[in-house]
């Protein structure tokens, strides 16, 4: 059965997203005091449960209450802070509930006098509100705050504390309206292209040359962009066009914030069996194709480790994980024809391993909502595959078959009338 792609996966993930409460791409002008309100009778709210999960890209948080709040959000320099202003409440969770993690450095709560309450995160780096929004806790009765916070870059964030208004809460907005509002939709279909590793990793080397293959995948990343750039509807995002360290969760945000329907993740690895030659296709799976595909999982994963990153300890709380499991599903379909796409364009005219495309659990294709797949040029440790992945000329070829492929992936929904 082909799969459809581009605007049509697009919308679907808009839609289920918005139930979701998943992170959204915004204008930095989203820097306004906001207020998400319900009517709810006199007296003082209870927060009687907490949870913080997330990295250093991304972290939610999420607050039980046992009627629906009214939020106002701002922003303040130096220390970096978002500030959430609430009606009278008792906090009744545990105050280990609310460790800062991720993110945040210093969380703190309290009652600012006998009508009001603040909660403010202390950014460990400049961070905005993605969203945040109130909705009907249906599983326990009450309501549910749900705050979803992002890395942003510097800049960003000074545009959001210099743009905003300190306005109070506007009355009768939905419990269970976003902040902000998604950008609206196009006929572009954006392909984030990473190269991976860079700075401090440097991923694997040149069994010959002593090559990085942080060098080789930044290359091929650039020479993919360009011959992705004139094509009509197609707009090609670098999540690095530098010698730059970034985390796994950083591409993956990237991708998404620059509006991603597709993620291509370049590398260029080694293996013990220096025989071993060819490209290969990963997608995304909880459990490892084979034993060479978990291996090379792992050692992707460990990106992380090396760039000093911290992994969460704790499972992220989700929100409406039925319809979580129906976008993952979705996009999985998504990233398996892409896959299946490249193995065709490849097949009869570059070196492909056997079984050429596998799957395992690479932490840089968990986005829900964008299809990625992780493309295995050639291994450096394969004296032959070495000497392609410096040839200017097999790499032009490669990336041309590369291009053909995201056509073929692309095609399905031109023929359902996208």
């Amino acid at each position: 059965m082909a799969v459809p792609a581009g605007r049509k996966h697009a919308l679907f993930s808009r839609i289920v997203l918005a139930a979701l409460v998943w992170l959204a791409p915004v204008s930095p002008s989203v820097g306004t005091a906001h207020a998400v309100t319900a009517e709810a009778p006199a007296g003082r709210l209870v927060a009687y449960g907490a949870r913080i999960a997330g990295d250093e890209a991304r972290t939610r948080i999420v607050l039980d209450f046992d009627r629906a709040p009214t939020i106002a959000i701002r922003y303040i320099a130096n220390p970096d802070r978002i500030v959430i202003d609430l009606p009278a409440t008792a906090f009744a969770f545990a105050q280990d509930d609310l460790k800062a993690t991720g993110l945040f450095s210093d969380i703190r709560y309290g009652s600012m006098d006998a009508t009001s309450a603040r909660l403010v995160l202390t950014a460990a780096r400049p961070a905005r509100l993605a969203t945040a929004t109130v909705m009907p806790n249906e599983a326990e009765g009450g309501y549910r705050l749900v705050l979803d916070a992002e890395l942003v870059p510097a800049q960003d964030f000074a545009a959001l504390v210099s743009g905003q208004a300190w306005s109070e809460p506007q009355e009768g907005a939905s419990p269970t309206s976003a902040l902000p509002v998604a950008a609206p939709a196009t006929d572009e279909f954006v392909i984030a292209i990473d190269a991976g590793h860079g700075g401090i990793d440097a991923g694997a080397t040149g069994a010959s040359t002593k090559t990085a293959e942080k060098d080789i995948t930044l290359a091929f990343a650039k020479i993919l962009q360009e011959k992705l750039k004139d094509l009509p509807g197609i707009r090609a995002v670098m999540t690095r066009d530098a010698d730059k360290f970034l985390s796994l969760s950083e591409r993956v945000l990237i991708a998404r914030q620059k509006g991603a329907d597709l993620l291509i993740s370049l590398h260029a690895d080694t293996l013990r069996q220096a025989d071993i030659r060819g490209a290969t296709v990963y997608t995304i799976s909880d459990k490892a194709s084979d034993h060479m595909a978990a291996q090379l999982a792992e050692r992707e994963n460990f990106s992380d480790t090396i760039g000093g990153v911290q992994l969460p300890t704790e499972t992220e709380p989700e929100v409406g994980d039925i319809l979580l499991d129906l976008t993952r599903r979705e996009t999985q379909a998504f990233s398996i024809a892409m896959a299946q796409a490249v193995v065709g364009s490849f097949e009869g005219q570059i070196s492909l391993i056997n079984n050429p495309h596998r799957h395992a659990g690479f932490r840089v294709l968990q986005a829900p909502d964008v299809p990625s797949i992780l493309l295995e040029l050639g291994f450096l440790s394969n004296k032959d595959d070495e000497k392609l992945l410096l040839d200017p000329a097999w790499r032009d070829r490669v990336a041309d078959l590369l291009v053909e492929a995201i056509k073929r992936y692309r095609e399905p929904q031109f023929a359902n009338g996208g």
